[in-house]
């Protein structure tokens, strides 16, 4: 559900832009709409306690130095 929906704003957003000049261009523009419309969400993500107490256990090597 949430691909779609992603999709169906990024697809309102190159539609939209009828010239680009090039691929850069449009990666750019993509990009900024998808931070655009991420700030727009605010569904909680269900267990989230549970996913961020795992983060330490899965990626222990990654987050050395980044949590306290």
């Amino acid at each position: 559900m949430l691909s779609k929906a992603i999709h169906r704003q990024l697809r309102k957003v190159s539609k939209s832009k009828s010239v680009l000049p090039n691929d850069e261009a449009l990666m750019k523009t993509l990009y900024l709409a998808t931070i655009d419309f991420t700030h727009k969400w605010t569904m909680r993500i269900p267990n989230w306690g549970m996913i961020l107490a795992q983060f330490p256990i899965y990626f222990e090597d990654r987050l050395t130095g980044h949590l306290s």
